[in-house]
C-alpha cells in the first residue's frame, strides 16, 4: 500500500488543497507534499492527525477493500437441477445484491417453481423457444426475443408446453429465487 498516494486521493476527494490540509492537521505544506509523494513516512501520531483532518480513522484507512468481481464465467455459476427444469445462478451469491439474475432452462413439458406473491419486480428475456407465463389467472405466450416484466403481486411461474427446450434469462429485484 502506498500511504502517500492514498492520502492524496483522500485529500482530492475531500476537495482540499495541500495548504488547507496543512492548516487542518497543523503540519507544513512541504511535509505533506513529501508524504503524498512517498518521500517520507509520517509517524503513527502524525498519520492520525492527517486522517482526522481528512475525516477518517486509522482503521478505515488501512481496511482492505475487497475487490468486487465484475465478470463471471460458466465456471462461477451455481446449478440447481430439477426434474423438468434447471436453474443456473449466473452471479454467485446474488441473494446479497439488489437483483438476482438466473438462467432458467425448461425442458419440454417443464414447469418452473410456482412463486407466491412477493415484493419483487421481475424481468425475463426468452433466449430460446417459447414459454407460457402464468401470472395469477392470466397466461401469456412469450417467444424467443420477447421479454416480460411484472411486479410479483400474484402467484406466477413459467411453463414450456411446446416441442424443444426453452431458455429464459430471469431477473428479480430484490432476489426471490
Amino acid at each position: 500500500m502506498q500511504i502517500g498516494e492514498k492520502i492524496k486521493q483522500l485529500r482530492v476527494r475531500n476537495q482540499l488543497t495541500l495548504e488547507e490540509l496543512a492548516n487542518r492537521s497543523e503540519l507544513t505544506k512541504g511535509f505533506l507534499s513529501q508524504v503524498e509523494r512517498n518521500l517520507t513516512s509520517p509517524s503513527i501520531a502524525t498519520l492520525e492527525d492527517i486522517l482526522e483532518a481528512l475525516g477518517t480513522t486509522l482503521g478505515e484507512f488501512f481496511a482492505q477493500e475487497k475487490e468486487e468481481k465484475i465478470v463471471f464465467t460458466s465456471n462461477d455459476y451455481f446449478e440447481n437441477f430439477q426434474e423438468n427444469y434447471d436453474i443456473y445462478y449466473v452471479v454467485p451469491n446474488a441473494q446479497k445484491n439488489k437483483m438476482e439474475p438466473i438462467l432458467l432452462h425448461l425442458k419440454k413439458g417443464g414447469v418452473s417453481e410456482k412463486l407466491r406473491p412477493n415484493e419483487a419486480e421481475e424481468f425475463g428475456y426468452v433466449l430460446q423457444g417459447k414459454i407460457k407465463l402464468h401470472y395469477g389467472d392470466d397466461v401469456y405466450v412469450v417467444k424467443k426475443g420477447q421479454t416480460f416484466y411484472f411486479k410479483g403481486g400474484r402467484d406466477h411461474y413459467i411453463s414450456n408446453d411446446w416441442e424443444g427446450d426453452a431458455k429464459v434469462l430471469w431477473v428479480s429485484t430484490p432476489p426471490s429465487f
